[in-house]
Formats: C-alpha cells, sequence, structure tokens
C-alpha cells in the first residue's frame, strides 16, 4: 500500500529506461513512499542507441519517453510528464568522437529541440531541457553550446513552456536568465537542473541534500526538488533513487518545513510548469 503524506509529491528530474534497468519498479518505488508526480527526462540519445545524423533521429527517443511516461502515469496517484531535449554533453560526441564541427554540431542540436518542440506545441510533452557542457571545453564548443541553450530559450518564449537546464555546477546563472529573458521566456520558467539551494538566476531544481533543502526552504524563494536518478543497470541508484524525494518530503515535514513543501510540489510547479499537483491527485 502506498504511503499518503498529504501532499503532492513530485521529482522534478529523474530518468526512465524500462528496456534496460528498473523502470516501473522504480516507479513503484516512488509511488509506495508516498510519490504522486514525475517529471521524467528522455536519456541521452546515445544512451538509447541513437547515433543522430539529422534532427529527425531525436524522434524515436522522445517517442520512447513518451512511451515510458504513459505506463508510470498508470501506477501514480498523481501523472508524469515528459521533458524532452537534447543533452548538451552531445556536442562533445560529436566534435571530439564523429568529426563534426562546432557549428554543425550546433546546427543538429538546435534541429533536435526543434523536433522536440513539436512535441510540447501539439501537448504530447510538459517542457524542454537543453544546457551547456558541465566540463572544461574549447571557446568554439562552449560558444555553440550557448548558442543552442539561446535557441531553447526561444522555443520556450514561442511555445510558453519551461525550459530544464544541464549546466555546470555553479549558484549563479543571472546571465542565462537574462538570455531567457532577452528571448521573451520569463526567467522563473528556466530550471537549473541538479541545483543547490543557494541558485540565483534560473528557479533551482534542488538535489536531494538535506542542507541543500534546508537552504531553499529558508530562503524562501520558488524551488523544485530531484533526485536526476538515471536508471541505469551499471549504476544502480544512482544519482539518487527513486525513493529519495519522498523521503525528503517526510523529513521535512517532520522538521516543520511545510510552507516549503508546498512552495516545492504545489505552488512551484503551478508557476514554472503550468501543471496543478493537486487536481491531477486520484
Amino acid at each position: 500500500m502506498s504511503e499518503d503524506l498529504g501532499t503532492p509529491v513530485l521529482d522534478d528530474h529523474l530518468h526512465l529506461d524500462p528496456a534496460h534497468a528498473r523502470g516501473m519498479d522504480a516507479v513503484e518505488d516512488f509511488a509506495r513512499l508516498g510519490g504522486t508526480h514525475l517529471l521524467v527526462v528522455n536519456k541521452p540519445s546515445w544512451h538509447l542507441g541513437v547515433e543522430a545524423d539529422e534532427p529527425a533521429d531525436f524522434r524515436s527517443v522522445f517517442e520512447e519517453t513518451i512511451s515510458v511516461v504513459a505506463e508510470a502515469t498508470e501506477l501514480l496517484r498523481g501523472r508524469a510528464w515528459p521533458v524532452l531535449g537534447v543533452h548538451p554533453g552531445l556536442i562533445s560526441r560529436l566534435v571530439d568522437d564523429r568529426g563534426f564541427a562546432p557549428a554543425e554540431a550546433r546546427e543538429l542540436m538546435c534541429g533536435g529541440l526543434d523536433v522536440a518542440a513539436e512535441y510540447v506545441a501539439d501537448g504530447r510533452a510538459l517542457a524542454l531541457k537543453s544546457g551547456r557542457p558541465h566540463y572544461d571545453v574549447d571557446d568554439a564548443v562552449w560558444a555553440a553550446s550557448n548558442d543552442v541553450m539561446r535557441h531553447a530559450f526561444e522555443l520556450g518564449a514561442d511555445l510558453d513552456c519551461a525550459v530544464q537546464l544541464h549546466t555546470e555546477t555553479t549558484d549563479d546563472l543571472t546571465e542565462v536568465a537574462s538570455w531567457a529573458s532577452d528571448a521573451g521566456m520569463p526567467a522563473e520558467r528556466v530550471v537549473k537542473h541538479y541545483a543547490s539551494g543557494s541558485l540565483v538566476g534560473p528557479t533551482p531544481s534542488v538535489m536531494c541534500e538535506k542542507d541543500w533543502l534546508v537552504t531553499a526552504a529558508e530562503r524562501g524563494d520558488p524551488f523544485l526538488m530531484e533526485t536526476d536518478y538515471v536508471d541505469d543497470p551499471d549504476r544502480p541508484g544512482a544519482v539518487m533513487g527513486p525513493k529519495t524525494v519522498p523521503r525528503r518530503v517526510r523529513w521535512l515535514l517532520e522538521e516543520g518545513y511545510d510552507d516549503a513543501v508546498a512552495l516545492a510540489h504545489v505552488e512551484t510547479p503551478a508557476t514554472v510548469y503550468g501543471i496543478d499537483t493537486v487536481a491531477t491527485l486520484e
């Protein structure tokens, strides 16, 4: 029987791979501990065996993610939504391993985002995913990656949707948030995945380290919670296991952070994604 924590419980960023890893077993673990809603991000395309040569090649990755989300929704008291895009680490795979020029890689990745945007436009996906490498790259690759991210913001503005970002470790992305604003996209609809509790600029999707959560809770600014669960059979439990968000929600409630739980799981999802985690409960 699933635990009821008395609140919606959303994991803002995780991956599911029923074909190669735990898949729906991970969803059941999440639900049993009191989890109700998931944002499922497509795995990096090459992890699913797709070495893209043209934008349409990403379509199979997106379709697989949408199928996984439908399965997950059947197991949840709430529901799951897909977040689709092109992992920023792809640029290194294209340039370093496959001989693409940075400009060629940029065009392919922007084209992949255009395909992802089709799914948001027709209501089959909730948001886009983009970003830039979290490791050192040369200036040309860095510039191309920033161009891809700016393109994601242009799409987010056109579609009126959120954009999740994978970026370097930092507590200050105000410049990136300003790029979104310049593109016509509200900065609060930019979400930095794998954030600490002290990020400024975009909305932080805070990894469920207790000290980071306390920092976010005590700041009182909008935030989300995530595990970045990767569902990889070679890395079981990485980055955090699917039970972590509901466990941390229970802990936050026990510590008296009721308002922060409502902020992270009801108010911020409504502001950032336009979703109602209360109305979508059974």
